[in-house]
């Protein structure tokens, strides 16, 4: 390898132990969101649940509303569109080492890069499931919130 390619191989390797920091950090928050949508299922079904909008924006126009949706849903957004991309990366990053190892018979190596990598993207793939999962239902409820407290009405 130039020196060109060389410092671009290290440089790409520097980023490996944040991005797999980073899904991991994912996944705790799509799980700890998915604990709360959970509990507020529970709350909507039983009839115990307090409309949030209607709560926090009591006087606010609907655009102040909408913002609040926004504010409410942008991390699950978040998650949900940059954990695959970090999967991504966290799978191409070791791949750079499992071919030098395949080049040099080293099998050991190649296998321990290559569950790296595979486990890297399993885990933001199902990070970035459960928040576009949470994201859609809980947008929806919200939007539903919004028109009621539009219409002066109490949520269902």
């Amino acid at each position: 390898m130039t020196a060109l390619e060389t410092n671009l191989f290290e440089i790409s390797r520097l980023f490996q132990v944040p991005v797999l920091i980073l899904i991991l950090a994912a996944l705790a928050y799509a799980f700890v969101s998915l604990g709360m949508f959970l509990t507020e299922y529970v709350q909507r079904r039983a009839g115990r649940y307090r409309p949030v909008l209607v709560l926090s924006g009591a006087g606010a126009s609907g655009d102040d509303l909408e913002l609040e949706i926004l504010r409410r849903t942008e991390w699950l957004r978040i998650v949900s569109r940059a954990a695959p991309m970090l999967g991504l990366v966290a799978t191409m990053i070791p791949m750079g080492p499992a071919l030098l190892a395949l080049g040099k018979n080293d099998s050991a190596a190649v296998a321990e890069n290559l569950v790296v990598a595979f486990s890297a993207v399993i885990l933001a793939l199902i990070a970035a499931s459960i928040t576009f999962l949470v994201l859609t239902i809980r947008r929806r409820w919200l939007l539903v919130e919004l028109r009621a407290a539009e219409r002066g009405q109490g949520v269902a």
